[in-house]
């Protein structure tokens, strides 16, 4: 059994079944179901060709103006039964579809008159396909919405094929097989002058100008009748064409038509906005409708405006204008915009259809063929926008109407249309809008006050405007007074008005109309002091689900209350400043205080939740992972996505974690502060971010002791001195000396918190610092203390950092047997953990104990897999090891690839503040200017490695330097005797 289906007409449904030895089709009423819902239901999914329909979109379709009187469980009752009834004809092929995001009829093409038609059209065989027409498209609907894009379009691509049928057949000479089709499209939509002006050609060619005059009468009287105007150019131009086929009847010109001039002046203060000027122009030249969209206040009107006055030559008929956003929250109601445009164009009011649907189809008659631009300022969405377009797509070229929208959302469902998306403006045409407000002069005097002003506007050209005009009424005022009067985030916005204009009420007018839910993200998203933000944050902040959160995100930012910061791996999300502020004022009026705090908690534990997971991940260190009680907002589902490469994660989230960290403490969260400050550690010592890691850890520590978090503490001082220790300069306190004083203290804490691991990471701090210092016996001891803590409290990384110390003070007591036994311990755990930052390490350190031992094959290939491994994290402290060390190994054996490697390892150690590095640099560089016959740049290089050693007390290598620095002047002295 095999069903097809006809909507080109009325709702049709043919079952072809087998009878005995051939084919037999069965057709009528009695096959269609008997319900209107099913009908419609059936229909719609038909029209949409397999397109999926929400459950939203159907209820509009199904049941258009009773809609909102029906929930979705009538909807889901209508697809069942539906589901159903086409079970009855045990098709295989038919198949009633649904996903989760909508409904689809899936069946093949040719079971549906419009699949039918559409292949026709495709291989160029008009006349099969509008032979398929049978009336209009589901003309039997009584219940659905005509109104629809997706009836609309079926509609008009016929009616298309009709026309391209009928021109085809005048080229043809054969306008006889064209008109009973476009006779057939005529009757069913007798005031479509194209239809009629094409029918009117068609007779005269078939022989027939007469018929084709009183056509022509019989219409005009019509359109007067019930329209109230004559008929347009199209139908004026057939009448001509006509009338010259029949000298016995004499033309009668049309009355002129009024020409509407509706557009608001031009704003005499206006700059930039080049890029979006060409594009909204070359979409006009192009027949397409123009979008501007933007935020309240960022000048969408007067762009509009501007480029509306300036194009008035290419549209002599007219310029329409409208501002479509209504009074209060109500945006303003199509069909009263549609009364007022028919007036305008001449329309006798009582000749004013009733309905908008019969009014927008009279406005578009009465716009075909003129050379008018409609201008339709502050639309809501596309339901308001459509009935007020001049035509399918809303623009035609040069050769007839065209319009220009703008919006604060972006209405991108309109067909046609070209976005124009307007951001801020820059810093200099900001200063231009300025200027001009208040006089060039005035605002050269005071550059620097000029700059924060604009700053704290934002530059968005209604806060400027606001300013500017603020100041032009007070000549008196200095730039500085106004500085200091929006320097102050708490009444900003008070400041921002004047007269009717104000920064607040514009974004109010997108805030309002923002659905309950959206409005309350966006409320909470500004409570958060971060640059920027992804997805899951705001689900976080708002306690919803990702799916529901981005959702409302895109809501935000399509009303231009937010902007998409940026696209990898996931969108992210940030506010204008201004914005920001507007969110914050919301939150304290509506939310409270209990409230907000709960929300910015939501969030800091949501970062917290991915810090943590990225840390683990991160090679770098083997502290022990060491975590407070703060609350966690957890993500399962999309942390593994996010956190595949976790550097990456870190480099995104950078800015963000810094401020959100920062927010912490001020709200004197410590748990959550200490733990995000701690989990960034790792990432700021692959980066090289020294700097930052000790600010941050210096003032989130201050904070715990403030408040008594004794671990807290413990875990950022470990942090503090592992950056001061190897990077920075040194303050001349002999950093390894101060190093085991500060270590054996750290130990003390996390011994009295009971934190093994904890003390296992202080004990190994301490045996480098005996390790400097000489005191090898002693070293041996602590670092065999960390050894055994790190293994009873399971510490792998405790235990590989605790064999690296101890193979570094056998190496130091030239032991390097055992050293390398050590070291060999360390890798294998580093490979283990799977750190490769710290294999890395323990290989380098291998590498160079392989070249002291002769092995310089073995250890040069492990150095350079070292710097390899270094490289691919960007980390320049590990890789200048490595070069420090290649650089020795060369010069042992006289490559003189020796001081190429020690001058990068220089060059890099002075860039990112290693001492340490730099130190044993100059000191390889000393050698090698001996060696050459410089001594004299040998005791530069030596004094500055002597200097340099004395302060971080490193004994061995402070013993080396002071050696080669005799031995440098001894032979400067002789060379200069």
């Amino acid at each position: 059994m095999r069903v097809y289906f006809g909507v080109l007409g009325p709702l049709r449904v043919e079952v072809e079944v087998e009878n005995g030895g051939g084919q037999h089709s069965a057709a009528g009423p009695e096959r269609l179901p008997r319900s209107p819902v099913l009908k419609g239901l059936l229909g719609v999914l038909l029209l949409a060709e397999g397109q999926r329909l929400s459950a939203g979109r159907l209820l509009d379709l199904v049941w258009a103006d009773q809609a909102t009187q029906v929930g979705l469980g009538a909807l889901q009752t209508g697809v069942s039964r539906l589901r159903s009834w086409l079970g009855t004809f045990e098709d295989p092929g038919l198949v009633l579809d649904f996903d989760g995001s909508g409904y689809s009829l899936r069946l093949p093409p040719e079971a549906v008159d419009l699949g039918r038609f559409r292949r026709a059209v495709a291989r160029g065989d008009l006349n099969a396909a509008v032979a398929l027409r049978r009336g209009p498209v589901f003309a039997d609907a009584v219940r659905v919405s005509h109104t629809d894009p997706l009836l609309r379009t079926v509609e008009e691509d016929v009616r298309a094929a009709v026309l391209a049928w009928a021109q085809a057949s005048l080229a043809d000479g054969s306008p006889e097989a064209a008109l009973p089709h476009l006779d057939a499209l005529a009757r069913d939509t007798p005031l479509d002058e194209p239809v009629q002006a094409a029918r009117m050609r068609l007779l005269a060619a078939d022989g027939r100008p007469a018929e084709a005059l009183r056509l022509f009468q019989a219409l005009r009287q019509q359109v007067v009748d019930e329209l109230g105007v004559e008929p347009g150019a199209q139908v004026r131009e057939a009448y001509s064409e006509v009338l010259a086929l029949d000298g016995d009847v004499q033309n009668v010109a049309p009355r002129p038509l009024p020409v509407p001039a509706q557009l608001p002046p031009d704003a005499a203060a206006f700059v930039g906005r080049e890029r979006g000027t060409v594009r909204i122009r070359q979409a006009l030249a192009a027949g397409r409708l123009p979008v501007i969209a933007g935020m309240g206040g960022i000048g969408k009107t007067a762009l509009a405006v501007r480029l509306a006055n300036q194009a008035r030559a290419d549209f002599p008929d007219g310029q329409l204008y409208v501002d479509l956003r209504g009074a209060g929250t109500d945006p303003a109601d199509p069909g009263l915009v549609l009364s007022g445009f028919l007036r305008a164009l001449g329309v006798e009011p009582g000749q004013i259809p009733e309905t908008p649907v019969d009014r927008s189809a009279l406005y578009r008659s009465v716009l075909s063929g003129r050379r008018i631009l409609v201008v339709l300022d502050n639309a809501a969405d596309e339901q308001q926008v459509r009935p007020l377009l001049p035509g399918a797509a809303g623009a035609a070229g040069s050769s007839g109407a065209a319009a220009l929208v703008t919006s604060r959302t972006a209405l991108t469902a309109l067909d046609n249309s070209e976005l124009v998306d307007l951001s801020v403006l820059s810093p200099a045409s900001a200063l231009a809008l300025l200027e001009r407000l208040v006089g060039a002069e005035r605002v050269a005097a005071e550059p620097e006050a000029a700059a924060e002003i604009l700053r704290a506007c934002d530059h968005i050209p209604l806060a400027v405007r606001v300013v500017g005009a603020r100041l032009a009424g007070r000549p008196r005022w200095s730039l500085a007074r106004m500085a200091a009067l929006v320097r102050d985030e708490r009444d900003r916005l008070d400041q921002l008005q004047v007269g009717d204009l104000a920064i607040r009420a514009s974004f109010g007018l997108s805030y309002d109309r923002l659905p309950a839910p959206a409005r309350r993200l966006f409320r909470l998203l500004g409570l958060l002091d971060v640059p920027d933000f992804a997805s899951w944050a705001a689900a976080a902040v708002a306690d919803l689900g990702l799916d529901e959160a981005e959702r409302h995100l895109e809501s935000l930012v399509d009303a231009h209350l937010l902007e998409v910061a940026g696209v990898e791996p996931r969108l992210r999300y940030r506010f204008h400043d201004l914005v920001r502020l507007y969110a914050r004022e919301q939150s304290d009026a509506e939310d409270g205080a209990a409230y907000q705090l709960a929300a910015v908690v939501r969030a800091v534990g949501g970062w917290l939740w991915f810090a943590e997971r990225a840390a683990d991940r991160i090679p770098g260190p083997c502290y022990a992972p060491i975590h407070g009680s703060a609350p966690r907002r957890p993500f399962p589902g999309v942390s593994g996505a996010l956190l595949a490469d976790s550097l990456a994660w870190f480099d995104t989230e950078r800015p963000a974690l810094l401020a959100i960290t920062r927010q912490a403490c001020a709200l004197n969260l410590v748990s959550a502060a200490w733990d995000l400050a701690a989990c960034q550690e790792k990432h700021n010592d692959v980066r090289g971010f020294y700097d930052e890691w000790q600010t941050v850890d210096l003032a989130v520590r201050e904070l715990c002791r403030a408040a008594g978090d004794r671990l807290g503490a413990a875990v950022l001082t470990r942090g503090l001195i592992e950056v001061t220790t190897w990077t920075g300069p040194d303050d001349g306190s002999q950093t390894m000396v101060v190093l085991h004083e500060r270590a054996m203290r750290l130990f003390a804490e996390f011994e009295a918190l009971g934190v093994d691991r904890g003390a296992a990471d202080a004990l190994v701090m301490a045996a480098w610092s005996l390790v400097a210092q000489g005191r090898l016996p002693e070293a041996l001891a602590v670092a065999g203390d960390a050894l055994a803590r790190a293994e009873k409290s399971e510490h792998p990384g405790g235990r590989a950092r605790a064999h690296q110390i101890i193979a570094i003070a056998r190496s130091e007591d030239d032991d390097l047997g055992l050293a390398i036994e050590h070291l060999s311990q360390a890798l294998e755990i580093a490979r283990a953990l799977g750190n490769t930052r710290f294999e890395a390490a323990a290989a380098q350190f291998l590498g160079a104990a392989y070249c002291r031992v002769g092995d310089g094959e073995r250890g040069e290939d492990l150095l350079i897999r070292a710097m390899v491994m270094a490289r691919a994290f960007d980390d320049r402290y590990t890789e200048t090891f490595s070069l420090l060390y290649l650089a020795k190994y060369y010069a042992a054996i006289g490559d003189s690839r020796a001081r190429a490697a020690v001058e990068t390892a220089e060059a890099i150690s002075r860039r990112n503040k290693m001492s340490h590095h730099l130190a044993d640099a100059l000191l390889v560089l000393g050698r090698l200017d001996l060696a050459a016959g410089d001594p004299v740049a040998a005791v530069a290089h030596l004094e500055e490695s002597v200097e340099l050693w004395r302060r971080r007390g490193w004994g061995s290598f402070l013993a080396e330097a002071q050696e080669a620095l005799e031995t440098a002047r001894a032979a400067a002295a002789t060379t200069a005797g």
